[in-house]
């Protein structure tokens, strides 16, 4: 897994920008979905259509307290996005959850704790057949039975 698609409001541009560095010296490759847009549903959408369409193999979102970006790409069936800002459930989310997208407040968390994160969230893998696996198809399923 290498392709990263990013992207945040203003208030977390710099924040951002850190990030993307850490992921380049990390080895992995992003794009920049913006930050210009002050209404953070946009590119958050645009993230996880990107997401979900399987052009990125993970995205990482940004707003103040990250909490609006991740509600608005839980809009988009097929992106699976956690709010990640302890160590403990960043793994977690990939692990007993299997999400594509992290979501980071800018506000909430200082860069070195972002970049502890992201690194901890883009080394978890989730391991089908686990005591999870019945917990997360059943939320593939749903999204399923209700798509549009």
């Amino acid at each position: 897994m290498k392709r990263i698609a990013i992207g945040c409001d203003p208030n977390a541009s710099g924040l951002k920008e850190a990030i993307k560095k850490h992921l380049a010296e990390q080895g992995y490759e992003w794009e920049d979905y913006g930050s210009d847009d002050p209404v953070y549903a946009n590119v958050a959408i645009r993230v996880a259509e990107a997401v979900a369409a399987g052009k990125h193999d993970r995205g990482i979102l940004m707003c103040g307290t990250g909490i609006g970006v991740c509600l608005a790409a839980n809009k988009v069936p097929g992106a699976y996005a956690a709010l990640c800002s302890d160590a403990y459930s960043t793994e977690r989310s990939i692990k007993s959850n299997n999400v594509n997208i992290m979501a980071m407040g800018a506000q909430v968390i200082g860069v070195e704790l972002a970049k502890t994160l992201v690194t901890i969230w883009m080394n978890s893998r989730y391991t089908p057949g686990g005591r999870s696996e019945p917990k997360i198809r059943r939320i593939y399923e749903y999204a399923k039975e209700h798509e549009r």
